[in-house]
């Protein structure tokens, strides 16, 4: 019997042959941890991150946005931690060479490690050794000590060293947050389940500054902010939950994650830190700077302000969105029991493509006329055309993609001046004037509700 589930196998198999993403430098046998976003991917990555830029500075009046170097002075490395503690503890077996993480039970157990025994093999593991998770390159002529530089592992560190400068030339109170998207690398020693884990990555963090005292409201605040952010571009809030870090980082007082239940289970989406004063503390000693807030409004007080964090993965959020918005629906047509579509359930703000525009015939004038057609879409959506092949076979590749709309141009069009609406989840079809298509679309996509 066929499997019909979501799995991981399937979403790789229809990201490539679709153009979402493509393994980087595949033609040379591919580059681990390393992915390149085709056409339909990146324009899926821009329509997420949009939504959560949108989200975090036009929605809320006290968070203005950043883009900070990625290359930063390596003392901001030191202050920190990441050049003393940013590592994993590494294994490899002497036999078959695999290499494991050695506090990562998904990898390796806590057995294994114990009695030195590859879980794979059998076969002898080394002692665990740090293994240090920056990239380390030069910059200038010469490479020595001197010349040392990090590709940066985060993307906060570049809100932290600005804060003040930000402060200042917005004019902004506390509490106030600065947003971030942008690149990160991490030389991770194990890469896997496709785009979940890779050494190349992009983050969306806010980083939000409060008064001392205030830091546990306002950590209860974004729990809940970001927790109900999600349903609303149509991620099903069964696949969402908490987990509550017991042990924390160096740097946190309190910590949660938003897991997402991906088809290797459930796995961390983002992270609310409390990171406290210490980042702030750590940047004021090492660079030599003051870097309290001066609170105006309360007799000059001065005080180094808490944070709270939101991190989310960019990349790890298309691989969530593919995951929950994959799906093979059984297809009732004629009594035929083994029709199957693939179907990508995306909301319509987050679709690659809004409308597809399908001439029912190439000749007698209808592709021109829905070449029109398209011109005046495009204005306002990302559009498709499509003219090869059978209709349906044309919505069926529509569906799999994840194109909400579909407009079929067909003979009566000439006519009446009228067009097919054929809507992605339903597969239901109306028929509209011309002259109401665009705003009947406006008005679908406000009023979506994922069936």
């Amino acid at each position: 019997m066929e499997d019909h589930s979501t799995t991981m196998e399937k979403i790789v198999s229809l990201c490539k042959r679709r153009g979402f993403v493509f393994q980087s430098s595949e033609i040379y046998g591919g580059q681990n941890g390393a992915w390149d976003y085709g056409p339909l991917g990146i324009e899926l990555k821009n329509n997420i991150q949009k939504a959560w830029w949108k989200e975090m500075t036009q929605l809320h009046d006290s968070i203005v946005g950043l883009d900070a170097a990625i290359l930063m002075h390596p003392r901001v490395w030191e202050a920190s931690g990441h050049v003393a503690n940013f590592s994993d503890p590494l294994v490899d077996c002497k036999d078959c060479k695999s290499r494991f993480r050695a506090d990562d039970d998904t990898q390796i157990s806590r057995e294994n490690v114990e009695a030195r025994k590859c879980p794979k093999c059998g076969g002898p593991l080394t002692e665990p050794r740090s293994f240090n998770l920056m990239f380390k390159t030069s910059i200038g002529p010469a490479e020595d000590s001197s010349s040392v530089i990090y590709l940066r592992p985060e993307t906060a560190q570049g809100i932290y060293v600005n804060y003040k400068n930000i402060a200042q030339s917005n004019r902004l109170k506390i509490p106030f947050g600065i947003a971030q998207v942008g690149k990160a690398f991490r030389n991770e020693i194990v890469t896997k389940n496709f785009i979940f884990r890779t050494c190349e990555f992009e983050q969306m963090e806010m980083q939000f500054f409060v008064k001392p005292g205030e830091d546990e409201k306002f950590f209860e605040y974004w729990r809940a902010e970001r927790m109900n952010y999600y349903p609303k571009y149509g991620i099903r809030a069964e696949k969402l939950r908490f987990h509550h870090h017991e042990k924390l980082a160096h740097y946190a007082k309190d910590a949660y994650d938003i897991e997402f239940e991906f088809p290797m289970g459930f796995q961390e989406l983002e992270g609310i830190h409390n990171r406290t004063d210490f980042d702030l503390t750590q940047h004021t000693k090492f660079s030599g700077k003051d870097l309290q807030y001066i609170d105006q409004d309360n007799g000059n007080e001065r005080y180094i302000p808490y944070i709270i964090e939101t991190s989310a993965g960019l990349t790890r959020n298309v691989l969530m969105f593919l995951c929950d918005a994959y799906e093979e629906e059984k297809v009732a047509d004629k009594g035929n029991d083994d029709d199957w579509r693939t179907v990508l359930r995306f909301h319509p703000f987050i679709a690659p493509v809004t409308v597809a525009v399908l001439p029912l015939m190439k000749k007698d004038g209808l592709a021109e006329l829905a070449k029109d057609i398209q011109n005046e879409l495009k204005e306002d959506f990302m559009t498709d055309y499509d003219q090869a092949g059978a209709i349906g076979k044309r919505y069926r590749r529509q569906d799999e993609i994840g194109t909400p709309f579909c407009v079929t141009v067909d003979y009566d069009s000439k006519e009446d001046n009228t067009v097919t609406l054929r809507f992605r989840d339903s597969m239901e079809q109306v028929r509209v004037p011309r002259s109401e298509l665009a705003a009947r679309i406006r008005a679908e996509i406000k009023n979506y509700r994922r069936v």
